[in-house]
């Protein structure tokens, strides 16, 4: 279940209904900054490692202006830096934070497939990533030292970008409004606004961020899945066609028919809502949920939950599911899992948690249909078995 949503006086409710996707909102001590602290040493630490995604940005006394480094870095990067104006991002701290993971939870008012990741930035004084746009909500939660927000919610002209730098940081920005934030303040921003947050000192931000895939994305992406899974025996036919008054004239039925063909017409709902649950599942890395090597039975999971009753959600996982009429459907990592509709409790349970302690769920563990579901998610790296105890 989620939890109380970070919205002060407002419901999730009025929120989607007045805010979402439409217009700025600050609130005020949000949430308590210490239930979610990381320091910025660990955040460092995180920076070091190979497979987490890190960048720097230093606004001066790189080779450029908005000068971009990214990641991994070695320590003595850090000690090299100037005492001002630079700012340190790691992307997707709660696959590696259980704690920071925990905060995701709190803004489970908006769907799950919506949700992307917690970057958290550390910046020195005066330290930015300059004034720009995102084509994505987020919400800004401080949780150390004070940062100064301006925005301007007027359309960013497509010229309106400082050339040949990595970073998109627009020439000009006015800011129309401007507040000061405090640890547990919290700044939602729709996308298309245009921002600056600049450091008062030192500080760190988390950034809550939302997937937004592009029509690009959605329709390449399914063109892609759609040649690899379709056979090459259908060709274009156009039997009955009438005499041709030109034959360099492309003619309104054909090009009728090949609208049809190019729109997908005769590929069913189910197919694309099955594409569609496993496309907004995949994870973000590819060879973070990969399946066990050797897999399991279910005979011998049984065995292993009454030894080990508590089981762990792989981090890079997401988890949605679809039930229509009598189809249960649950998409995992990209996977697909097709369900009897009695399941509909055990999979909003293993949806709504990352940690599973199974003691809690005994009426289900003598369930053949639920250890199999179980068996089908460790074997997939999707749910791993905790050997910490």
């Amino acid at each position: 279940m989620a939890a109380r949503a970070p919205l002060g006086q407002l419901s999730p409710a009025g929120f989607l209904q007045d805010y979402w996707q439409q217009q700025p909102l600050l609130i005020r001590q949000a949430l308590d900054p210490t239930t979610f602290s990381l320091s910025p040493d660990e955040l460092a630490g995180l920076a070091c490692e190979t497979d987490i995604e890190s960048r720097l940005i230093l606004e001066k006394d790189g080779p450029q202006p908005w000068y971009l480094e990214n990641g991994p870095f070695d320590a003595e990067r850090f000690a090299s830096l100037p005492d001002s104006h630079w700012t340190l991002l790691v992307q997707d701290v709660d696959k590696y934070i259980p704690q920071i993971a925990e905060l995701l939870h709190q803004f489970r008012f908006i769907p799950d497939w919506r949700i992307d990741d917690v970057m958290i930035s550390y910046a020195t004084n005066h330290g930015s990533v300059g004034p720009h746009v995102d084509n994505y909500d987020v919400f800004l939660l401080q949780t150390h030292g004070r940062r100064r927000w301006r925005i301007n919610t007027q359309p960013v002209a497509d010229d309106n970008f400082i050339p040949d730098i990595a970073l998109h940081i627009l020439k000009q920005f006015d800011g129309e409004q401007e507040w000061l934030l405090e640890p547990g303040d919290m700044l939602y921003l729709p996308p298309g606004v245009a921002h600056h947050g600049i450091a008062e000192g030192e500080c760190m931000t988390m950034s809550v961020g939302f997937r937004a895939p592009s029509y690009a994305q959605l329709i390449g992406s399914y063109a892609d899945d759609y040649v690899e899974s379709q056979q090459s025996h259908r060709f274009y036919t156009d039997p009955g066609r009438d005499l041709p008054d030109h034959p360099a004239h492309l003619d309104s039925r054909s090009l009728a028919e090949l609208r049809a063909i190019l729109r997908l017409e005769s590929i069913p709902d189910t197919r694309l809502n099955e594409w569609l649950g496993c496309f907004l599942t995949e994870a973000k890395q590819h060879d973070a949920v990969l399946p066990l090597e050797t897999p399991l039975s279910p005979d011998t999971i049984k065995q292993t939950l009454s030894q080990q009753p508590v089981l762990v959600r792989n981090p890079w996982a997401r988890l949605i599911y679809t039930q229509q009429e009598n189809q249960l459907n649950l998409f995992a990592a990209g996977h697909l899992l097709r369900l009897d509709p009695t399941l509909l409790d055990p999979v909003r349970w293993i949806c709504d948690h990352d940690v599973y302690a199974l003691d809690n769920v005994t009426q289900w563990q003598q369930d053949t249909a639920f250890i199999q579901l179980l068996t089908d998610l460790i074997n997939a790296g999707v749910i791993l078995i905790d050997e910490t105890d």
